[in-house]
């Protein structure tokens, strides 16, 4: 298949839907939850999403957690907020703090917090996690010691290309309570793209700012899928047991194969 083609696109789009497990696509009517845990990452618009919902919602959630420490990818976070065409002018103050700071700074400069703090949401930071196994532990930390053990429904927010695995990995920390808890995913969008004359162009209408580069993008896209396999190799329970038994459709792991196999010797611009 030529990586120039609009196979390579469907097949690019296949994965980056199945990876990004959208159970949520508007926050707008959605029943009241116990949680809402936004997980840091370059990706601002989902946790936008979440702000500007609870501003005119607050009773969406009885606790919003907003995760994550410094990482590998934490530069990539600093990167979208200097570029963002309003967030830039926070970026020397943000410059160095954990992520999840960030993302507390963000909604304080530009969102109403005490509206959403005055109907009794409680605004929670876990500042310590480095990967989706520590965002999902520490923020159960972080719940139980402001009296939450066992929520009943929570919804996630992560990196569209890493919300999959996410969800999984607060499955995994939570599967041993007696009443499993019922996580859904919002991604804030699925990622879209054509591949014009060998470059990778977005055609999602809702991201428009912070997205990753094709190389970036393409790099995340086929990493996950043998992290979620439930393999000796995997991060499933099979494997080095991060995550709970995720499912990996046959035409997903196909589309794998074939665009590890085109992008082994050809670059995307």
């Amino acid at each position: 298949m030529n990586p120039h083609s609009s196979e390579a696109s469907a097949d690019i789009n296949s994965l980056a839907e199945f990876l990004a497990d959208s159970e949520l696509s508007d926050l707008s009517s959605v029943s009241p939850v116990d949680c809402i845990i936004v997980c840091a990452s370059q990706v601002l618009y989902g946790a936008e999403k979440i702000f500007e919902t609870l501003q005119s919602r607050p009773h969406t959630t009885k606790y919003l957690v907003l995760c994550g420490g410094i990482g590998h990818s934490t530069n990539l976070l600093y990167d979208s907020v200097r570029s963002h065409p309003r967030y830039s002018t926070l970026s020397d103050t943000l410059h160095g703090l954990p992520e999840a700071r960030v993302l507390e700074h963000i909604l304080d400069a530009f969102f109403d917090r005490a509206r959403i703090t005055a109907e009794g949401c409680q605004i929670l930071v876990e500042d310590r996690s480095t990967n989706c196994g520590q965002n999902a532990m520490f923020s159960r930390q972080i719940l139980e010691q402001a009296g939450v053990v066992a929520p009943t429904t929570c919804i996630i927010n992560q990196d569209p290309t890493m919300m999959l695995r996410t969800k999984a990995s607060f499955e995994k920390a939570y599967q041993a309570l007696s009443s499993p808890v019922s996580f859904l995913s919002y991604p804030g969008f699925v990622p879209a793209v054509q591949v014009r004359q060998g470059e990778l162009i977005y055609t999602s209408p809702a991201a428009t700012t912070g997205l990753w580069t094709p190389e970036r993008f393409l790099e995340l896209l086929l990493g996950e899928v043998p992290r979620l396999r439930d393999d000796k190799d995997g991060y499933g329970p099979h494997g080095r047991n991060f995550i709970s038994h995720v499912d990996i459709l046959r035409s997903v792991e196909m589309a794998w194969s074939r665009l590890s196999v085109m992008f082994k010797d050809h670059k995307l611009r």
